[in-house]
Parts: C-alpha cells; sequence; structure tokens
C-alpha cells in the first residue's frame, strides 16, 4: 500500500503533466491566433500570469515547445517563438509529402465510404476557414484519418510531429491565400482521386498543388528575409535602401 507522502507526490506529478499539456496547447492556440508571433519573446512570468499558472509548469511546457521546435530557449534570455524560416518550411514540407505518399496507398485500402465522407469534409471545412486555429483542427483531424487507416504508427507520429512545428506558419498560408473561394484545395482533390481508386494520380495531382503552394510560401520567406521588412516579433521594418 502506498504510504500518503508517495501517494501525495503521484498526484502533484500528475498536476504538473496536465498543466503542461494544457499550456502547450494553449501556447500553440496563441500562436495561432497571432497573440504570440515568430521571433517574440516568451517571459515565463508572462505566461503563467496569462494562463493563470506557476512558473514550474510554464517552464517546463516551454522546453516541450522547444523539443518540437515551436520555440527557441536560450541560458539568461528565456524562450522565443522561433521564427520563420524558407529553410525549415522546405524541409517540413518536403518531409510530410515523403510520409503522406508512404500513407496513401495502405490508406486507400481501408478507408471506408463513411470515412472518404468524412475525410472530404474536413477537407472542404480547411479549405474554407478564414481562422488559423480551425485551419490547424481540421488538417490535423483530416490527416489523423488517412494514417490511422494506413496502419503506419510511426509515420503517423512522425507526421503530427511535423505538424506541430508547422503551426506556426499557418497564419502566413491563410494571409498568401486569403480568398477561400479560390484557395489551394489539394486535400479535396487527394479525396476524390482515392475515391475513384486511382492512387497514383490522387498522390501526384497532390503533389502538384501542395507544391505550389509551398514555393510560394518560400518565395515570400526569402523575400522577406533579402528585404529586411520583418523584425522579430513580426513588426515591420524599415525597408533597407
Amino acid at each position: 500500500m502506498r504510504s500518503p507522502l508517495v501517494h501525495q507526490r503521484r498526484n502533484d506529478e500528475e498536476k504538473t503533466e496536465e498543466a503542461r499539456f494544457l499550456i502547450v496547447k494553449k501556447v500553440r492556440d496563441a500562436i495561432l491566433d497571432e497573440t504570440f508571433k515568430p521571433g517574440e519573446r516568451l517571459p515565463e512570468e508572462q505566461v503563467g500570469k496569462m494562463f493563470n499558472v506557476s512558473r514550474s509548469p510554464v517552464r517546463e511546457a516551454l522546453f516541450a515547445l522547444e523539443k518540437e521546435g515551436t520555440v527557441i530557449v536560450e541560458p539568461y534570455k528565456g524562450a522565443t517563438v522561433k521564427p520563420l524560416s524558407p529553410e525549415e518550411a522546405l524541409d517540413i514540407a518536403e518531409l510530410r509529402f515523403s510520409l503522406i505518399t508512404l500513407a496513401a496507398k495502405p490508406a486507400y485500402r481501408h478507408l471506408s465510404p463513411t470515412d472518404f465522407d468524412l475525410a472530404y469534409g474536413l477537407a472542404k471545412q480547411t479549405t474554407r476557414t478564414n481562422s488559423a486555429k480551425e485551419y490547424f483542427e481540421y488538417d490535423r483531424r483530416f490527416w489523423d484519418i488517412i494514417f490511422e487507416k494506413a496502419q503506419r504508427p510511426i509515420l503517423w507520429e512522425v507526421f503530427r510531429q511535423l505538424d506541430d512545428r508547422l503551426t506556426r506558419y499557418n497564419p502566413l498560408f491563410l494571409k498568401l491565400f486569403p480568398d477561400s473561394a479560390t484557395r489551394p484545395r489539394q486535400r479535396e482533390v487527394l479525396i476524390e482521386f482515392l475515391r475513384e481508386g486511382k492512387v497514383e494520380e490522387a498522390v501526384r495531382a497532390f503533389k502538384n498543388i501542395y507544391l505550389e503552394v509551398v514555393r510560394q510560401m518560400i518565395d515570400y520567406l526569402d523575400a522577406q528575409d533579402s528585404e529586411g521588412l520583418v523584425e522579430a516579433g513580426g513588426k515591420p521594418a524599415k525597408k533597407k535602401r
């Protein structure tokens, strides 16, 4: 039988873990709604007050976010939302597409008509929303269906990690494609071809749209870097002469 001290310690650890998880989600949500922008500092005390928690779970949450690539934690300086990078965007995009390619064929074999309908509905919601938070949530649920049906748990785990790291780029995507009526619809195209049993065509059509989106995002980030138009925190800087 556990002693009261051991039981209390276990309860404290569980509460700390729950608080850490909630803070990670809240920080990620704050990045999506641009309360926190790439390049901005995240002082532990400020974050703790914002979410009404002590600094200890905040510190653990920030280290967890550093591990996934969302923030940078430096000695004596604290945490900063990691700036956007064309090199990182390209790496994430190429890795995500490789995983999608590996998952598409095995997923197709296990997708039911109901799964196709649900995935297609989520794809349309992802395309139409103007909220970065909703975009992230719909997109996560869409790919959860694909990777769960692929029955490749390691691929699914790695894909989710990349998606977490991609969080910082979602507001930029909506700024680059503000009109939901003309926004790229690569997920819908993927499902349309898969529903017809055309797996290779599905991957190829998805790739064409997806890589064009990535190219435009990287071109934008390259332009920002070369012209010096964005300072830390996402604020406009004076154009270099």
